[in-house]
């Protein structure tokens, strides 16, 4: 029966690269292992093609033969009917790799496992002014985290005793464990639970950590707040978090921010809306006014006459600093035409002379909607 071809067992093109061929085995072989298949003949025909074409294509001469003459480049007895192995192939299965592959199926990998722990992520939260979020500032924070034991200086021991050398692993931190398979001896390793990879035990423990190496400390720390950051945004300070054990790193302080409403400015992303309100006469016959800014300065604009209520005039680059970026938002201002309450007899005596003397030009839209419903 004619073979296979070997990349396409692996399911890779002839081009591929070799940390490609080698994902597409380790794949590959943990989906057909005969451990997670058994007494099935199909997988386990698989399995041994897998590893077949993983033998010759991981091998950079044998890789080059087979592309050359094909099958007859790497297996000599190829179409003569000689038969040794595998189809006359003799099996070169990677069990490095497959240790790598099944480490965490069966409690373990090939390599040692590092005893460092990473230090633990802890959060805290600050409140901040509308300005103080646009502009930035600084805050200060109370936060609780762990920090090395100062009196075993993260040893977990008591000064001036030892450690003992652990038993279970004799010193090395990780155990070994062989499975029967198929294919002969498979070995694995994992980190040795009683050290939990040091090699060590701890005959005294520290008093004042009671040996887990760390203490809990209130500390105050100093968080500049960029400029630009709004209510929800999440700030990471590496390295400010819980302090790491064994030369492990430290973890992260995670400040979520909430920002307080402004009684003139709103926000949305990085632009700003303002809305100013209108006398009618301004709106009407046009006034200079003065805009406000967040900066705190205010610019001189001119209302032009016959202003709408709510026009929307935009001020470029007045809006919020672009976080950790160049620039800023524009600013929104619409204006709003207030009608007048509360008049007395006379103000409302000229308004009716007034409105006498107005005709469809003065109210365009007004005129035009009920010439519109009049005809329906």
């Amino acid at each position: 029966m004619e073979k296979r071809d070997y990349y396409d067992i692996l399911g890779v093109s002839k081009t591929a690269s070799d940390d490609e061929i080698k994902s597409a085995y380790r794949k590959l072989a943990k989906k057909y292992h005969p451990d997670l298949n058994p007494n099935n003949k199909e997988a386990e025909k698989n399995f041994k093609d897998v590893n077949e074409a993983y033998s010759v294509l991981s091998d950079k001469e044998k890789r080059q033969r087979y592309d050359q003459f094909g099958h007859a480049g790497v297996d000599p007895s190829y179409g003569g009917g000689a038969s040794s192995g595998y189809g006359g192939f003799t099996q070169n299965i990677d069990f490095g790799d497959l240790g790598d592959i099944f480490g965490s199926f069966f409690g373990g990998g090939s390599r040692r496992r590092s005893s460092a722990i990473p230090g633990e992520n802890i959060s805290a939260s600050v409140t901040l002014t509308f300005k103080e979020a646009v502009f930035g500032c600084e805050k200060s924070v109370n936060i609780r985290r762990r920090e090395k034991c100062p009196d075993c200086d993260g040893t977990g021991a008591e000064k001036g005793t030892s450690y003992q050398t652990c038993q279970t692993c004799k010193g090395s931190g990780i155990v070994r464990q062989a499975t029967q398979t198929l294919f002969g001896m498979l070995q694995t390793e994992k980190t040795c639970p009683t050290c939990k990879g040091s090699g060590k035990i701890i005959t005294t423990p520290c008093r004042s950590c009671n040996g887990s190496g760390q203490i809990r400390k209130e500390r105050r720390i100093t968080v500049k707040i960029p400029a630009g950051v709004n209510n929800g945004n999440t700030l990471s300070m590496r390295g400010e978090g819980g302090h790491g054990l064994k030369g492990g790193p430290n973890g992260d302080l995670n400040i979520s921010i909430k920002v307080l409403s402004d009684p003139i400015f709103s926000r949305k992303d990085f632009n700003l809306y303002c809305e100013i309100p209108l006398t009618f006469v301004q709106a009407a016959l046009g006034a200079s006014i003065n805009i406000p800014t967040i900066d705190g300065d205010n610019i001189a604009y001119k209302v032009p006459e016959s202003t709408q209520s709510g026009t929307v005039t935009t001020f470029r680059g007045k809006g919020v600093p672009y976080l950790n970026a160049r620039g800023r938002g524009d600013m929104f201002v619409t204006f709003l035409v207030e009608t007048p309450k509360h008049l007395s007899s006379k103000q409302k005596e000229l308004l009716k002379q007034f409105d006498a003397e107005c005709s469809g030009k003065v109210y365009e839209k007004s005129k035009s909607f009920w010439e519109k419903l009049s005809r329906q």
